[in-house]
């Protein structure tokens, strides 16, 4: 149960034991450090962590502000649903977590999956952040984090260029327009968005796009920061100062617009579509609604409202598991430290839970956020207690929220336009034509259906790749040679699914031609076998023995040969090598 944190270059050091007592001791602090990791890297934490880690915080929750404000437009909820849903993630992965740069809180995928279950309800999204917790901690506490392997990278790719088209585009250029009453359905959406362009408010039209101007400025400073030739203080002062204007771009934009809302609607000019009354304070403490009532007052009950979640109850739990791990195991890689995936399940879904009883929507780990965290020189997850997840977030909630009535809606759409372009990644698909042409296939169908329904397009893809996984482990390439006798190389492994297909083969091109021939079966990649296999090779021997032609076997690995010699089949032969069958008399060996 030893920690795999590894922060900023201090390491777990291994202690001799002494005694039986010690030993036990030990032991159950070791098991106590794997499920609380903070207990490995805090009694080695130094004042020079603090400094970056506040910094880090100080820049990463500037940047959370304004992006769990657009993000709660994305999945259809009050922009405070955002807030409420950043701030517990800190304060829990700082306890948990393995990775020093790790950020949890609401990201556009999350919204865009929330959205498509709940409808923008918000009593129904935070009791779906409560069953995806649930969901995520089991799984890492049985260990199933396995499971994620299953979902291939085509079809990842799939999703999150579609989710970027759908959420980066269509969902809100409505906003930039300043349009309303377009329907969600994204075929619907794209043709009222259209339809309805001559509607568009001039205002809003014009804001959105300076906003989209100025972020792309940005970023672009922020990619191509100059040459680092020039030595001066100066020099390296204005450097800095530009990486941390373009750093806090977000927060930057968002607050240039609403104060020139503000200022037009304070001269009487409501020229701008705003965000509009938000609650104020912090949101109580509180369990998670396990009922619903509809507008006409009819009661909605926990058992009606889990059927309605339907697929989206597999999707989103695995999704955000998916995207979490993905990003740490990134980042760890990057700065040379280890994370441990089931830790990341339960900092995960402990977060979806605890954030349930603040009204939170499910959360998952942040690319972007994460990577200004590591930019930033964050040094231990204690950063997550100041950014997006702590004390930022928390005074912005207590104090900030009338402010927030002027956000124009363009500019918090310029926000998620600029931080999902990046998914729509179409070099990808030329890399897989390159590659393997045959996992477009799952890409495609991932892609095309997502625009129906995102989690039609998610399991759509899963079941496409498990087809090409299965269809590849039940044809494995075979190489048939001849040498007097057939040899048959298997070129992965043998089980049930493939069997037949192998069976097919020898009779075809062994038992069936005239006279019959016998076959040595190279079985050195054959790593297991089951019983499907053996009640096969049961009748083959059978076969071969009536015709009077031999089967031998070369190249088996111990514990398959073991299970052999244990079936006891009859007339089984096997020799180390192919060379020692063929150079084996044929008189003796394959006569007839």
């Amino acid at each position: 149960f030893k920690s795999s944190l590894c922060l900023q270059g201090f390491v777990e050091m291994d202690r001799p034991l002494q005694g039986g007592q010690s030993s036990r001791r030990c032991c159950a602090y070791s098991t106590l450090k794997s499920w609380l990791p903070i207990l490995s890297w805090l009694p080695k934490y130094k004042v020079r962590y603090l400094q970056m880690d506040l910094l880090a915080g100080l820049t990463v929750g500037l940047t959370t502000v304004p992006q769990a404000l657009a993000y709660a437009e994305v999945a259809g909820l009050p922009v405070q649903y955002g807030l409420y849903s950043a701030f517990m993630g800190g304060f829990i992965y700082t306890l948990l977590g393995t990775s020093k740069d790790v950020t949890l809180g609401p990201t556009a995928i999350m919204s865009l999956l929330c959205f498509s279950v709940v409808g923008g309800q918000p009593h129904r999204a935070v009791l779906l952040s409560l069953l995806c917790g649930v969901i995520q901690a089991g799984m890492a506490l049985l260990r199933l984090g396995f499971l994620l392997d299953f979902i291939s990278y085509p079809v990842i790719k799939g999703f999150t260029c579609a989710a970027a088209v759908t959420i980066g585009f269509f969902n809100r250029i409505e906003n930039i327009l300043g349009i309303r009453d377009v329907p969600h359905q994204f075929f619907l959406e794209v043709y009222y968005t259209f339809h309805k362009i001559p509607e568009a408010r001039v205002g809003d039209v014009v804001l959105g796009l300076v906003c989209l101007a100025l972020l792309i400025a940005l970023m672009f400073i922020k990619s191509h920061p100059g040459s680092d030739h020039g030595s001066s203080v100066y020099s390296r002062f204005a450097r800095k100062l530009v990486w941390a204007v373009a750093t806090m771009r977000n927060a930057l934009v968002v607050v240039a617009a609403t104060l020139v809302a503000f200022s037009w609607d304070a001269f009487g000019h409501h020229v701008f579509t705003i965000t509009g009354h938000t609650t104020q304070g912090l949101p109580p403490f509180s369990p998670p609604p396990t009922s619903d009532t509809t507008s006409n007052g009819t009661v909605v009950s926990f058992r009606e409202i889990v059927e309605d979640f339907g697929g989206g109850l597999a999707v989103i739990p695995l999704m955000g598991l998916l995207e979490s791990i993905a990003i740490a195991k990134a980042f760890a890689s990057q700065n040379s430290y280890r994370i441990d995936a089931n830790q990341e399940l339960l900092a995960i879904g402990v977060t979806n839970i605890m954030g349930s009883f603040v009204s939170a929507y499910p959360v998952t780990g942040s690319f972007g956020r994460t990577a200004v965290n590591s930019q930033t020189g964050v040094c231990t997850p204690a950063g997550g207690i100041v950014t997006s997840a702590g004390v930022i977030v928390l005074l912005s909630l207590a104090f900030l929220m009338p402010a927030f009535y002027y956000i124009p809606k363009a500019s918090l759409a310029a926000v998620i336009i600029c931080a999902v372009a990046p998914m729509v990644d179409y070099r990808v698909v030329m890399k897989m034509w390159k590659i393997r042409r045959l996992d477009l296939l799952p890409f495609g169908v991932t892609f095309l259906l997502s625009f129906w329904e995102v989690q039609y397009g998610i399991i759509s893809g899963v079941a496409v790749s498990g087809a090409l996984l299965l269809y590849a482990m039940a044809r494995p390439k075979m190489k048939v040679s001849d040498h007097g006798v057939l040899v048959i190389e298997l070129s992965s492994g043998l089980s049930f699914p493939a069997v037949e297909h192998l069976s097919h083969i020898i009779h075809t091109q062994a038992l069936q031609t005239c006279p019959p021939r016998s076959v040595v079966l190279d079985c050195h990649h054959v790593s297991i076998i089951d019983y499907t296999v053996i009640s096969e090779l049961t009748d083959l021997l059978r076969q071969f023995k009536l015709r009077k032609v031999k089967l031998m076997f070369s190249g088996l690995q111990p514990a398959v040969l073991k299970v052999l010699l244990a079936a006891d089949l009859q007339g089984f032969r096997y020799t180390d090598s192919v060379e020692e069958a063929l150079q084996t008399e044929s008189a003796s060996l394959f006569g007839d």
